[in-house]
């Protein structure tokens, strides 16, 4: 089983850090080099740079009152490109990289996605309503 994972070429988990500005302040941002791929794939599909990308999911991630420090704004970077991942094998995204993320109803995404999440994420979710 483990080959599966083992034999990835080594470049897709080498860690690189690009510098982009956020509202003119340049910051310098280190990912898993498989990571940047699925940002530009991301990007790409509404005509946005990777800077461009960070920079208004940074904006997003900070108007609704989510953004943390640095280390936790990676964090997020990371947990987006894995959730684009699966939103797209799940059948939620279309795998179509000529279909704008901007065109899909976020809702319907989201509704869709409480139907297919781990065990392990839905038990996270009944503990913090039952709180």
């Amino acid at each position: 089983m483990c080959q599966i994972f083992t034999s990835a070429d080594p470049e897709l988990y080498t860690s690189r850090a690009r510098s982009i500005r956020l509202h003119g302040v340049a910051t310098s941002l280190r990912l898993e080099n498989v990571y940047w791929q699925a940002l530009e794939e991301i990007g790409q599909r509404d005509g946005l740079s990777v800077p461009q990308l960070v920079a208004r999911l940074h904006d997003e991630l900070d108007a609704a009152g989510a953004l943390g420090n640095r280390a936790n704004f990676t964090s997020f970077l990371r947990v987006t490109c894995t959730r684009y991942l699966q939103l797209q094998l799940a059948g939620l995204i279309p795998a179509d990289a000529g279909v704008p993320i901007r065109s899909l109803n976020a809702h319907a995404v989201l509704a869709g996605e409480r139907g297919w999440r781990p065990a392990v994420l839905r038990a996270g979710e009944r503990r913090r309503a039952s709180a």
